[in-house]
């Protein structure tokens, strides 16, 4: 641990460790109960996996628990989007099926949850997306999913929380946890309840908890490039690969058929963990307009510093055949991080009395922390 003076600040309720989608959930949580919280950032401003993804809530593909959070994560959005005017999106999430196998598993989930979701015909399927997808059998519309432009909407909730009486200091890195007290590059800070959220670098603080949790860190490419002339995509749009990477898909009996043949038929997209979906930035957004395209994912304990460009390329020509056209003008590639687990969506943990990591270990920050912060901080 190391060492702090012993003249501590004035005390806060709740200190907030990381400015990403997870900490400033708590924040939020924090503030509306009447509490004085502080949030702790490393960097200028949030860089890491909240700002890096799709925008994509995706409320309707989860299960159980998760799903519970998700549909609290919603309702919380949707007030952001009142009280703050952050733009919210509820245009839902189109869902392309292109194989039988894939028709299968929606038509077994829509079976399941059929309040907010419908199934598609080809026809109806090109209406909602914008453009014809070539070799759509049909599709599924998953009505309850939100769409955000990750890059604004972030700094515009933390505007948000600051006006709501939320402290934030940035550039102060966090080198020390103990109960009631974090040491930081910038001085200390004193706080009854302190909630580190600091996404896949919780080992950095808590290697045991991120350990006993397996926590490794996933890896994945994105790619930001022009739409094709004149097209609007209003909805996020899934394809069959979505349909293993969420619970409430993969965990219909039609979903091992679908793993099998797509293990057979494209082993590529599985070698790079590819789950291939796309949103278009909102009007908004300073890159209005364009594909958010991706992603692959890679896994492991430290990240390699190299990108394979056959990774990119795999997406490129997936997207390529996906909207029907020969080129794409890409105008921005990046690398996402985040924590993942096999041992489960969330690491929530106590190093310390008073101390909370925790960390979403499953790449739905965005959809669930708003849900999942609420039940960590039992207020």
């Amino acid at each position: 641990m190391t060492p702090a003076s012993t003249d501590l600040p004035a005390r806060y309720d709740v200190a907030v460790v990381g400015a990403g989608i997870v900490g400033l959930a708590h924040a939020w949580h924090a503030v509306r109960a009447g509490l004085r919280v502080v949030v702790i950032e490393r960097d200028e401003f949030a860089v890491g996996a909240s700002v890096r993804n799709f925008g994509h809530i995706c409320t309707t593909a989860q299960s159980g628990l998760v799903y519970e959070y998700a549909l609290r994560a919603r309702e919380e959005w949707l007030m952001l989007a009142t009280d703050a005017g952050l733009p919210v999106a509820t245009t839902g999430t189109a869902v392309i099926a292109r194989r039988p196998e894939e028709l299968a598993v929606l038509e077994e989930f829509v079976g399941e949850r059929s309040d907010d979701n419908v199934l598609l015909t080809a026809p109806q399927l090109a209406e909602k997306l914008g453009f014809d997808a070539p070799g759509a059998l049909g599709g599924a519309w998953l009505g309850l999913d939100l769409r955000v432009d990750a890059p604004t909407a972030i700094p515009a909730f933390g505007a948000q929380l600051a006006r709501l009486g939320v402290e934030f200091r940035y550039r102060a890195n966090v080198l020390g946890v103990e109960s009631g007290r974090l040491v930081t590059a910038a001085g200390d800070i004193a706080a009854d309840r302190i909630i580190v959220a600091v996404g896949h670098d919780v080992d950095r603080l808590f290697p045991a908890a991120a350990a006993a949790h397996e926590v490794v860190r996933c890896r994945l490419r994105m790619i930001e490039a022009d739409a094709p002339t004149g097209l609007v995509v209003g909805p996020g749009v899934f394809t069959g690969t979505s349909l293993l990477r969420y619970d409430g898909f993969a965990e219909t009996k039609a979903a091992e058929v679908l793993r099998d043949a797509l293990a057979r038929e494209v082993p590529a997209l599985g070698e790079h963990g590819v789950n291939l979906m796309l949103t278009q930035r909102l009007p908004h957004s300073a890159q209005a307009g364009r594909l958010v395209l991706g992603d692959t994912h890679h896994y492991s304990l430290t990240e390699p510093p190299f990108d394979d460009e056959a990774s990119d390329e795999l997406l490129l020509a997936e997207f390529r055949a996906l909207l029907g056209v020969d080129h794409l003008v890409v105008r921005r590639r990046w690398r996402g991080v985040y924590a993942s687990s096999t041992k489960g969506p969330y690491l929530v943990a106590h190093p310390a009395p008073g101390v909370t990591a925790v960390s979403v270990t499953s790449g739905i920050g965005m959809t669930t922390a708003l849900g999942l912060a609420a039940s960590v901080l039992d207020l």
